[in-house]
């Protein structure tokens, strides 16, 4: 069971919630857009997993999501923030020395850690593909649409989905948005600098954010997978921690 949930103060004073599981390496898990740690990893198994593995599951709730803080104030949501607070939350649990794991929003937000200087032993990027990471804009535009339009959208099957998503969480269609503006795109030459071991795994019809194997083509040590299922699906599939926790525990 996940111990208690717990909470920080980030570096503008929003309030960060997070739950740890176990005892063992630090594994921080960054969950995806309009989910929270426990749909994506607690409910799914794969923070089990991890902690089977003995290691530490370490799982945030991202701004405007979960537990997490909901501000309304657009000045709560630089660019980057997501990443500011990982590394601010990183800070107040003195830890330098961990794995990093992310599924779709959570990838993203890896890689502008990584972009942004942080050096994790290894890094496991989930449901993400190239386009996802250097031309943000186009998933941006795409949920946009979602959130705004509903029904009337491009897709409204999608919308709905969204729409029910949003309601589970609590989540206000303008933190959403909010939450959504604030993420961007990390350019190709600052990939080829980045060196971390890196796993990037999605499912076999999963290319909502791009090509797997494309991206990992862009970083200099980096491999790609593919584990049953689709953007939705694949997360729940038990061969996706598989692969995560033999990635992280194999030299």
């Amino acid at each position: 069971m996940p111990d208690a949930t717990q909470s920080f103060a980030s570096f503008d004073g929003q309030t960060i919630a997070y739950r740890t599981i176990g005892r063992g390496r630090p594994t921080l898990m960054l969950h995806g857009f309009l989910a929270d740690a426990e749909r994506n990893y607690i409910l799914p198994g794969i923070a089990a997993a991890i902690v089977a593995a003995g290691r530490q599951a370490i799982l945030p709730d991202f701004r405007g999501h979960g537990a997490s803080a909901k501000p309304v104030d657009p000045a709560a949501y630089p660019h980057d923030v997501l990443a500011l607070d990982q590394e601010a939350f990183l800070r107040h649990i003195g830890i330098a020395d961990y794995d990093l794991v992310g599924y779709s929003m959570g990838a993203r937000t890896a890689v502008r850690m990584l972009a942004r200087g942080a050096r994790p032993g290894k890094c496991v990027l989930g449901g993400m593909g190239d386009s996802g990471v250097t031309h943000v804009a186009q998933r941006q535009a795409y949920f946009e649409d979602l959130i705004r339009n509903g029904e009337a959208s491009a897709s409204p099957a999608a919308a709905s989905i969204v729409t029910a998503i949003m309601e589970q969480g609590q989540m206000p269609r303008a933190v959403a948005l909010l939450a959504l503006a604030s993420q961007i795109s990390t350019p190709v030459s600052e990939l080829a600098r980045i060196d971390t071991p890196i796993l990037v795994i999605s499912g076999t019809d999963d290319s909502d954010n791009g090509s797997a194997e494309a991206l990992a083509a862009l970083l200099p040590n980096a491999r790609a997978a593919r584990t049953p299922g689709n953007h939705l699906t694949a997360i729940s599939a038990p061969e996706l921690a598989q692969a995560i926790v033999a990635f992280l525990e194999n030299n």
